[in-house]
Parts: structure tokens; C-alpha cells; sequence
């Protein structure tokens, strides 16, 4: 019961979140006078007749408290997130269905590969303290963390793409093909945009894994498994990884929230259409709608993920669960 308690307390905590974000965002767009929402809300599509249909749509003529209470509650019932008037009248959850496929596979391919690649080199460089190994890992994390994801999306494409493609070889390739393609396909239009997105948080996730694990291993409770006489596989991955994966954990609720920012780069370096470049497109073309829409798109995002990981986190620690 416990962990029913504090999942209904995040979830609590996080509607109150996803509501602050709406609400500001209401005030920053609506609380202004009505010819201007309406023509901020138009963007580039604001011709007068676009401008009467914004207002009478969004019934920008009523008290602005009921403008917000009907905002709200498209939000609540429907998380409706508007219409795009620069896009002919389309809503922003059709864009938002079209272009969440491409977002969606390269931030769960990007997040485990960076995962994977981070805790593994970390937890060996930490259990090989000043090998070869941990020295060279080293120098990889100084050059991960140079790089912009830019900068090796580029290298990717100038040096693995192009070679390749060029000696016959298309498995890989630029641009989104969906799984339902074939998986084997989709991995190989993903696998670049995977590793672009990784490369900078796999060699954050290195160094803080080591550090942490370094910490752990120097612990009394690491002594006492050792003298009862247990395996050092298991005194480092059953005591060791696990106390150490907590502020990694804690690590990760702040990071998700940057995957936006980092897919936005990616998609567009390597042109897999998607909610990054979509959200570019509508700030260069003045798209309100779409910008309000994917604002509180992200928020939710943020939180269901930020959910997610404190439920990890109760999982690895115990004691979080009376808290």
C-alpha cells in the first residue's frame, strides 16, 4: 500500500504541475487584449477573416476567467492543445499523432543506448580504478562532453553515412522509416540519430556512474559483505550498483526533461520530420497555437517521465517509500 500511496502522490503532484504550466502559459498568451491574442494566435495566417474566426472560435470576447476555465477544461476533458490557423484549421493532437512516432523512437532508442553505454562503462572503469580501461574511457567522456550534438550528427553523416552508402552499403540511412517497415529497417534509419543523441549524456552517465560506484565500494556495508564471505560479483552488483544507482536515478529525472531540447537538434540534422522539427517550424512561422500545444505537451511529458523514474528510484531504495 505504500507504493500505491507515494505513485497517487506523484501523479497528485504532477497535475498540479502540468496545471501551473497551462496556466502560465494561458496568461502569457491570453491576458492581453483581444485583437492581439487574436492575431498573435494566427501567426503568419492573420488576415481578417482568420482573425474573426480566432475570436469567435475561442470566444476571446468572453471574460478572460472564461476563457481560462474553458481553456482548462479542453485541457482536462480531451487535452484538447487547439488549432493550428497557419496549417488550414488543423488541430494540434493531428500534428501531435503525426509527428510523435519519429520524437518517440529516437528518444527511447537515444535514452536506453545512452543507459547502457553510460552505467556499463562507468560501473567497469569503476571496478578497473586506474586500468587502461578507465583511463581510456576517461579521455571518451572529456571528448563526449566537447562535442555538440550537432557537431556529431555531422561527423556521423560526413564519416559512417556517407562511406557507406558510397561503397554499397544502405542498411543504414538518413530520414524516418517507421518499425511497422520491418525492425531491422527502422533500426537502421535510427541507429545514427540514436547514437547523436546518446554520445553527450552516455559520457555523463559514465563519469557520474564511476564516481558514485567508487564512493559505494569504500562503504562499511561493502566490508561487512565482504567478510561474510560473498562473491565480489555479487558484493558489487546485488550492494554495490544498486546503492550507487539512486543519484544516477535522481540524475535522470532532471535530464528527461532535456530530451526535447537534444531530439530537436537530432531530427533535424538528420531529417526524421517529427515534434522537434515541427516546433522549430512554428516559432519561424509565428504558429501560436502549435507553440502553446507542444508547450504543454512537454510539460506532461516531463512529468510522466519524472514519474516514472521516482517510481524506479522507490524500487532501488526502500526507504522511499515511507517518505
Amino acid at each position: 500500500m505504500a507504493i500505491v500511496s507515494f505513485l497517487i502522490r506523484r501523479i497528485l503532484s504532477g497535475i498540479v504541475v502540468v496545471w501551473l504550466v497551462a496556466s502560465a502559459v494561458f496568461l502569457l498568451f491570453f491576458a492581453r487584449p483581444v485583437d492581439t491574442v487574436a492575431r498573435t494566435l494566427a501567426g503568419r495566417a492573420a488576415t481578417p477573416l482568420v482573425i474573426s474566426e480566432v475570436i469567435r472560435n475561442l470566444g476571446l470576447n468572453q471574460p478572460i476567467t472564461v476563457q481560462y476555465w474553458h481553456f482548462i477544461k479542453n485541457l482536462a476533458w480531451g487535452f484538447h492543445l487547439g488549432t493550428s490557423y497557419y496549417n488550414g484549421q488543423e488541430s494540434v493532437n493531428t500534428m501531435v499523432k503525426q509527428d510523435l512516432p519519429p520524437t518517440a523512437s529516437l528518444l527511447v532508442g537515444g535514452l536506453v543506448l545512452w543507459l547502457i553505454v553510460g552505467l556499463g562503462v562507468g560501473i567497469i572503469s569503476a571496478t578497473r580504478a586506474r586500468s587502461f580501461f578507465d583511463r581510456f574511457s576517461s579521455v571518451g567522456v572529456l571528448v563526449g562532453l566537447s562535442m555538440p550534438t550537432f557537431v556529431i550528427g555531422e561527423l556521423l553523416i560526413l564519416y559512417v553515412f556517407l562511406p557507406l552508402n558510397e561503397h554499397g552499403f544502405h542498411w543504414i540511412d538518413t530520414g524516418y522509416v517507421g518499425p511497422t517497415q520491418g525492425l531491422s529497417t527502422w533500426a537502421g534509419h535510427m541507429i545514427l540519430p540514436w547514437i547523436t543523441l546518446a554520445a553527450v549524456q552516455a559520457a555523463v552517465y559514465t563519469r557520474l556512474s564511476r564516481g558514485q560506484l567508487l564512493d559505494t565500494l569504500g562503504e562499511d556495508f561493502i566490508r561487512t559483505a565482504r567478510a561474510k564471505g560473498l562473491s565480489e560479483r555479487r558484493v558489487i552488483f546485488r550492494h554495490g550498483v544498486r546503492a550507487a544507482l539512486t543519484p544516477v536515478v535522481s540524475q535522470l529525472g532532471v535530464d528527461v526533461g532535456q530530451l526535447l531540447g537534444g531530439a530537436i537538434v537530432t531530427e533535424t540534422v538528420f531529417g526524421l520530420g517529427g515534434l522537434g522539427q515541427v516546433a522549430v517550424q512554428a516559432i519561424d512561422t509565428d504558429n501560436g497555437p502549435v507553440i502553446v500545444g507542444f508547450t504543454i505537451f512537454a510539460a506532461v511529458f516531463v512529468v510522466v517521465a519524472n514519474i516514472i523514474v521516482d517510481m524506479v528510484y522507490a524500487l532501488l531504495d526502500p526507504r522511499v517509500r515511507i517518505t
